[in-house]
């Protein structure tokens, strides 16, 4: 075969090659067609970055909704001391009878959509320390009586935050205002019982609403308070001799 003869192949290669002067055309197509999906390209990569983004705030949002969502932290009260955090709170059945007559008398005087802590006396502490009985105290002729010394009682032991035995630590005091302004010291004993001035609780973490409630074996109020309530006893006594 001559050399200078072209092959099958070259002249396929030959076929398939525009003309001369259709070359400079079909580059200058090519570039357009190579703008076009460079214009396209960039006109897709901003419409899918903000679909990352728009992903990406929708889970922050998720995620601060289930963060607020968790059960209430403790507030500041307005003479600065801090609540005690949140611990976790078995919803106990409240009922009228683990709160005593008295307790429930002091519940109702709460708002029931805000937040309270309650140390509310059982009502064997009523009786004991301030004479007043459920039989003899709220006769007709006595109620009136009996529900200022219950609201009164009611100011020096109600907190406007959440208390909980879980966030108190074993060995350390907090200190806490009343919503009269009565000072309240809050502590626990080795049992894990709550103690306030002194006055122990018998039952603790009882729930009622948005009000935890703590039943105390006794009644929380100032010495001027228990002077003027204190029951007659020993003054009777004294008579008698």
């Amino acid at each position: 075969m001559n050399p200078s003869t072209p092959r099958s192949d070259q002249l396929l290669l030959l076929l398939l090659l525009p003309p001369p002067q259709n070359l400079s055309a079909t580059l200058q197509i090519m570039q357009q067609s190579n703008k076009k999906k460079m214009k396209n390209f960039s006109l897709k990569n901003p419409v899918a970055f903000i679909c990352i983004l728009i992903t990406i705030c929708c889970s922050l949002f998720i995620l601060i909704l289930s963060v607020l969502n968790l059960p209430e932290t403790s507030l500041v009260n307005n003479n600065g001391h801090l609540g005690l955090p949140q611990a976790s709170i078995k919803h106990n059945s409240l009922k009228n009878k683990e709160l005593g007559k008295f307790g429930e008398m002091m519940i109702e005087m709460l708002p029931q959509d805000l937040v309270f802590t309650a140390f509310l006396p059982s009502d064997s502490a009523f009786e004991r320390d301030l004479g007043l009985s459920v039989n003899g105290s709220l006769t007709k002729d006595k109620v009136n009586d009996t529900y200022a010394i219950v609201s009164r009682v009611l100011g020096f032991s109600v907190v406007p935050f959440r208390v909980v035995s879980g966030g108190v630590e074993l060995g350390k005091e907090l200190l806490c205002d009343s919503v009269s302004g009565f000072g309240l010291f809050v502590s626990k004993d080795v049992d894990g019982m709550l103690v306030v001035n002194r006055v122990k609780a018998e039952r603790v973490d009882l729930q009622r609403g948005k009000i935890v409630v703590h039943v105390m074996d006794g009644v929380i109020m100032d010495a001027e308070f228990e002077q003027a309530v204190k029951p007659d006893e020993e003054e009777d006594s004294f008579e008698l001799n």
